[in-house]
């Protein structure tokens, strides 16, 4: 089975953390996000991830490195692809072309779900699912009686289904996708500038395969600072509760308390300070008289003096200070 990552974006909507690298490799609980998307995405997965396919813009070969990484820590093998322009969603699964043979997931890479269904080789396709209050802001699924999708609404003004879309898909005939995603490009099927992946679905499932709601108990949100701040609170608390290691044997904690959950990376050293709950701290950060609660700190940083909640810090930061609710982006300097 492959997986197809489409990335290009820059995440505008998290800046100024997406200023100096792509949404999918910020952390949340010590792991990037895109790490967390895949292994969410095996856990859901009967058979071996084989390949994972990113489709970035221009990120830069430190990035593209990085991303192989990811894989190879999964057990598969990775590739980089590119979208040189965002002509939309289905252009940037057409844009891993190659990849689209057998059993194929498309995760675009801004959020992360828990789920207890598990893909079956009986299954031709499944869209990831939840149900939500407001389904006006969200693509939703309408259904026939058997529970087989049927059509696909973008951000219905009148009821239809409160399944909303999340962004994660399986297809069993990779191939078959590949030919309503070209079919698209060469037809000029076309919306706001945009080719949409939505639009291949329904010609699929018009020519008769079978689609499924995969439906997730959790569906958890990198799109800003406050839902990333929540997300990176879900997955201190998931990863606690599966009793996995949540402090660094190179971390030292010196006169200070730490109120799990909390993730505390390598080299970390903590002075008199109180941290948590909910708090990650990333390699090589130094924490010095402050009480910090509910927080996601970055690499290399160094903070002293303060008093933070809801806070969400870059790499490279220094922050001297008092503020209770920040959003710092990497290599910022603040003195109160």
């Amino acid at each position: 089975m492959n997986v197809i990552v489409p990335m290009a974006g820059r995440g505008s909507r998290l800046r100024p953390h997406t200023l100096t690298v792509p949404k999918p490799l910020v952390p949340v609980g010590g792991k990037p996000i895109v790490h967390r998307l895949v292994e969410d995405i095996a856990r859901v997965c009967a058979e071996k991830i084989d390949e994972i396919a990113f489709v970035v813009g221009e990120f830069g070969s430190e990035v593209e490195q990085e991303l192989l990484a990811v894989a190879e820590k999964l057990g598969a093998k990775g590739s980089i692809h590119y979208q040189h322009q965002p002509l939309g969603t289905a252009h940037a699964v057409l844009c891993a072309a190659d990849k689209l043979t057998g059993p194929v997931v498309v995760a675009f890479a801004d959020t992360l779900f828990k789920a207890d269904f598990k893909i079956s080789s009986e299954d031709e396709g499944i869209l990831w699912v939840k149900q939500i209050e407001d389904p006006s802001a969200f693509g939703v699924i309408k259904m026939n009686e058997r529970g087989e999708i049927i059509d696909f609404v973008e951000k219905p003004k009148e009821f239809v289904s409160d399944l909303a879309m999340i962004g994660i898909y399986y297809f069993r005939d990779g191939e078959r996708l590949h030919k309503e995603l070209q079919y698209l490009i060469d037809n000029a099927v076309i919306k706001s500038g945009e080719y949409q992946l939505p639009d291949a679905l329904r010609r699929l499932t018009e020519s008769g395969v079978v689609f499924k709601p995969g439906t997730v108990s959790e569906w958890l949100d990198c799109g800003n600072k406050e839902v990333t701040v929540h997300t990176n609170q879900r997955v201190l608390e998931f990863d606690h509760a599966a009793g996995l290691p949540m402090k660094d044997e190179s971390a030292t904690c010196v006169d200070s308390v730490i109120i799990q959950p909390c993730f505390i990376g390598k080299n970390v050293k903590i002075h008199a300070s109180v941290i948590g709950p909910h708090v990650s701290i990333g390699a090589n950060s130094v924490v010095e008289n402050s009480i910090i609660r509910n927080t996601n700190i970055q690499q290399n940083t160094h903070i002293s003096n303060a008093n933070m909640a809801d806070s969400m810090l870059g790499s490279n930061v220094v922050y001297n200070g008092r503020s209770k609710d920040l959003s710092l982006g990497d290599f910022s300097t603040t003195h109160e």
